[in-house]
């Protein structure tokens, strides 16, 4: 049986601070993620359909993982990476100030302990931290540290994408 492939969107929230960029990351809620750290960071992301923005989607799940608006500023888009299990993320990084302390995250269900029939809720995320990119990227699920190769590159050359990869906030 093929793993079923889905597409996510998301948004890396950079910052420029005292120690010079830093990136915004939420470790993955629930029992599978509760006791790792390495490769258990995420980008605030989640699934889309077909017919919907992923920029959209990206700013919907956002709020929805952090329960706090997503940042406006313009975005820079990181395009996508394809991480393991076949799922496909598109994200766009936007710079913002976020608290770690203001993060009020969504929840999830799941039937945990596995085939015990109770169901538990879990949140999405169980913290939210500023990293710098080297920190992140001993953090981040593996295929997304591209996403922040992207984003230092593109800081580099300005502070923007390519003009053929940019998105306008809603």
């Amino acid at each position: 049986m093929s793993a079923r492939l889905t597409n996510s969107a998301g948004l890396l929230v950079y910052r420029r601070a005292h120690r010079g960029v830093e990136v915004l990351l939420g470790h993955m809620g629930g029992p599978f993620w509760a006791r790792k750290d390495a490769g258990a960071w995420s980008i605030p992301k989640g699934e889309y359909t077909p017919d919907e923005d992923p920029f959209h989607a990206a700013c919907r799940e956002f709020t929805e993982e952090l329960g706090l608006p997503a940042p406006t500023d313009r975005p820079i888009d990181l395009r996508e990476v394809g991480q393991s299990g076949g799922k496909t993320v598109r994200a766009w990084a936007v710079e913002g100030q976020v608290d770690p302390a203001a993060v009020k995250p969504g929840t999830f269900t799941l039937e945990w302990p596995p085939r015990s029939g109770r169901k538990q809720e879990f949140p999405e995320v169980d913290r939210v931290a500023w990293f710098t990119p080297d920190e992140a990227r001993a953090k981040l699920v593996r295929a997304q540290t591209a996403f922040l190769d992207r984003l230092v590159a593109a800081l580099e050359r300005g502070g923007s994408a390519d003009a053929s990869h940019s998105a306008v906030p809603p």
